[in-house]
């Protein structure tokens, strides 16, 4: 627990006694909400009990999936209902847990991670931001099977430097050998440990820390899913211990302006969010998918391509047409891990994001920009960061 965090506790706990005091306490009761009244979410302000406690605070914001999933009995870890219980009921059920934080809690939806649409990443967005300009840290419970997209679009888009760490689990909560409560502990007490602050959003599952941008999910079943392919997860957790070893790109700016990635989802509304795709190259792969994406009002299409990110003859065909009709692409392998290079007239290369990571970052920068060039800088500068040890000193 730093001393800065204290001691912002203290102050706030003596504001709160002196609004008491003059017959305001109604503004901080536990159950008021702090949010601005424009944005229609009320998010709980920080309890008063807490105030002057110790701990740090952070806030769950639950989404549902597999970890608040209800199993069939206790020991069908594939059959159940995902999104099921209530975050506020999982949370009274973790042991020890006034240990590592003063834990509040916002559900912001109860199902699995793929029933969200990217309109409502954009509201989480906003409720992680608005969270964060009471509390410490944030966590936020999602399904894991689009975990590393929803993670990504938190990343590219919370305004607040403060600890996001994005968690869940493989095995519903009310099985035997679950890993549910297990990860939300440790997300929890990594969020509050401020560890990951400068970060931006940061994944934790089965006690490693991961860089959203990096991360993916590589099996459907095992605990162990989510790796950092190449590069490596940032750190892990042993009980007490919270061990980093590495930070990822954005932390080197830490404190200065540019941290923050363009896309401040203030600028913009909900109906600038674009439809982008994902065709997949196979052997021979027509450019059906193209095509289709092109029908369907697709501004962005990225393609997954084999190798050093090739697609098939037919593929090119589509995608040659598509780019005259003023579509952009943007080039990633399907591989599982590589960077990709160079580009070409409508197309850009997606550096070491994998396609669906890349067409995350592409939704954004066409929300922000209709421009080619700017797009492209995007891809290139944001969230990476060319070492050259040569010029560290100066």
């Amino acid at each position: 627990m730093s001393s800065s965090i204290v001691f912002r506790k203290i102050s706030v706990s003596l504001l709160a006694l002196l609004l008491l005091v003059t017959g305001m306490n109604a503004a901080f009761a536990a159950d008021s909400s702090a949010a601005p009244a424009s944005s229609g979410v009320k998010i709980p302000a920080v309890p008063f009990a807490f105030k002057s406690s110790p701990l740090p605070n952070v806030i769950v914001i639950a989404t549902g999936g597999t970890l608040a999933g209800k199993a069939e009995d206790q020991t069908s870890f594939q059959n159940y209902r995902a999104g099921t219980y209530l975050m506020e009921d999982l949370v009274k059920q973790l042991p020890d847990k006034n240990k590592i934080a003063d834990v509040s809690v916002y559900q912001f939806g109860n199902k699995g991670s793929g029933g969200y649409t990217i309109a409502d990443l954009y509201d989480l967005s906003q409720v992680v931001d608005q969270a964060l300009t009471m509390y410490d840290g944030v966590v936020v419970t999602t399904g894991t099977d689009t975990m590393e997209e929803i993670g990504y679009f938190l990343d590219l888009t919370v305004q607040s430097e403060k600890p996001v760490v994005i968690t869940g689990a493989m095995r519903p909560w009310d099985v035997i050998g679950t890993d549910a409560p297990a990860n939300l502990y440790n997300a929890i007490k990594l969020a509050g440990s401020g560890k990951t602050t400068w970060f931006g959003t940061v994944l934790m599952l089965n006690d490693m820390i991961h860089a959203v941008r990096d991360v993916t999910k590589t099996n459907a079943h095992r605990l162990d899913t989510f790796e950092t392919p190449i590069m490596g997860a940032l750190g892990y957790i042993d009980e007490k211990e919270i061990r980093i070893y590495r930070a990822p790109a954005r932390a080197l700016k830490a404190g200065k302006e540019d941290w923050k990635t363009p896309f401040d989802l203030k600028k913009i509304a909900k109906k600038d969010l674009p439809i982008v795709g994902i065709a997949y190259n196979g052997q021979e792969t027509s450019g059906g998918a193209i095509r289709g994406l092109v029908a369907d009002g697709a501004k962005g299409i990225v393609t997954a391509g084999t190798g050093a990110g090739g697609i098939s003859s037919l593929m090119s065909e589509a995608r040659k047409e598509a780019i005259g009709k003023g579509v952009i692409f943007v080039t990633t392998t399907r591989t599982g891990s590589g960077t990709m290079y160079g580009g070409s007239e409508g197309i850009i290369a997606g550096d070491s994001l994998n396609a669906q990571h890349a067409r995350i970052l592409l939704i954004l920068a066409l929300a922000f920009s209709d421009d080619f060039n700017t797009i492209k800088g995007w891809f290139e500068s944001v969230g990476t960061q060319d070492i050259d040890g040569s010029k560290l000193a100066s």
